[in-house]
């Protein structure tokens, strides 16, 4: 059998993808920079240039139990508040999105997190944190059945927790356990201490009635 002549393949024309990024890449160390060619110098602002925004403002807050003046801007957060102008730092700042609870403060007597409410929205309600459950140096019954029930670990959550366990309690004296899961939902914990907390919610409870068990 007679075999077909190899027919050689033609050249290209031009550059080959490689041929191109060697050339390129040489051609770029091989020329000189300019210092400044082709580059924005930055503007800076005249010395008159006024910057406009809100400035401070003067507010009054009621935290337990006590009035605390200050001058914050609008855009302050009651946490940022609380935390960076008040040293109650009881309140943790963690997502600052309102999602973990680790900020939860009682607000006219409603849980709320703090990292989404504005502290001039705060005037006039008065504000329950983490530092004011306790009198005389005595835990409140929430916080001692923390204690007793182990429900603390790393402790970022922990004050939001309580915080909210305490606004719970305080609308549902006598819950299920159905209802603290449920009542709950709104804060997570990190370290998966959810049972010591129902549990303590419930050892709680029933210590404010009285020692009486719930039926």
């Amino acid at each position: 059998m007679s075999r077909s002549p190899v027919t050689k393949s033609r050249p290209r024309e031009g550059f080959s993808r490689r041929d191109f990024l060697t050339r390129g890449a040489s051609i770029a160390l091989s020329t000189p920079l300019v210092a400044g060619a082709g580059v924005a110098e930055p503007v800076s602002p005249a010395a008159d240039v006024q910057i406009l925004g809100p400035g401070k403002v003067p507010i009054t807050l009621r935290i337990n139990g006590t009035r605390q003046n200050l001058s914050v801007e609008p855009r302050v957060t009651l946490l940022d508040a609380l935390r960076n102008y008040l040293d109650y730092t009881g309140a943790k700042k963690v997502c600052d999105r309102a999602t973990c609870g680790s900020c939860t403060v009682i607000l006219g007597g409603k849980m709320v997190y703090s990292c989404s409410v504005l502290a001039i929205e705060a005037q006039g309600k008065d504000i329950t944190t983490v530092e004011g459950l306790s009198a005389n140096g005595k835990l409140a019954p929430i916080q001692a059945a923390f204690v007793e029930n182990d429900a603390q670990q790393c402790g970022f959550c922990t004050p939001g927790f309580v915080v909210a366990c305490k606004a719970f309690l305080d609308k549902h004296p006598s819950p299920t356990l159905a209802d603290v899961e449920k009542g709950l939902g709104g804060n997570l914990c990190r370290c998966g201490t959810y049972a010591g907390v129902r549990q303590a919610v419930l050892a709680a409870a029933n210590t404010m009635r009285g020692g009486q068990k719930n039926g």
